[in-house]
């Protein structure tokens, strides 16, 4: 696997974009701070860039270098949520521009995969995750799945099995500062 994961990590380095397993569904990733990267993503999605999308973070000190002020409430999901939840935070710094959303926030979510969490380890960044589909079309729930316009926009595909791939996409939530939890999705 640390051959597959050096090939991740040198694309990412280049401003490439990755096709991947996640602990939800297979994802297209890149450089979550390289917005000519986020950029392409957006295009091979054909997704407008007003509907933001997820990074990745492997534990919570690194959620500390993009959001300042962590509310207390994160902590207890990241700790007791047995499903895969990504979390809405406010005012996040030191990503790209085009990833941030309008109302000035961004979805992050720590993930309980072994070649994820690897990955962000060895990038020691955030990358972007968003479901390996067109916008609009549905999320595939396999590598098999995955249509060939998506394999052929992406730099790298990593080399995993599926199964060890959930299928379907995170919950979100929203934490407001005054500790309030909005569920976006279940």
């Amino acid at each position: 696997m640390q051959d597959i994961i050096n090939k991740a990590f040198e694309t990412l380095k280049k401003g490439g974009l990755i096709l991947y397993p996640t602990d939800t569904v297979w994802g297209i990733g890149c450089d979550a701070s390289n917005s000519h990267a986020v950029e392409k993503i957006y295009k091979l999605k054909q997704r407008a860039e007003s509907k933001a999308l997820i990074c990745l973070v492997a534990n919570d000190v690194m959620l500390k270098t993009y959001i300042k002020n962590v509310p207390e409430v994160a902590y207890s999901y990241f700790n007791n949520n047995e499903k895969p939840t990504t979390i809405i935070y406010n005012n996040p710094q030191h990503l790209a521009s085009n990833l941030i959303a309008n109302d000035n926030t961004l979805a992050i979510r720590i993930p309980n995969h072994d070649f994820c969490l690897q990955l962000l380890n060895k990038f020691n960044g955030a990358i972007v995750s968003t479901s390996a589909n067109i916008s609009g079309e549905p999320t595939p729930n396999s590598f098999k799945e995955i249509s060939s316009d998506i394999l052929k926009g992406v730099d790298y595909v990593v080399n995993l099995p599926d199964k060890k791939t959930a299928t379907k996409p995170s919950s979100i939530i929203k934490l407001h500062d005054d500790g309030s939890v909005q569920i976006i999705r279940k």
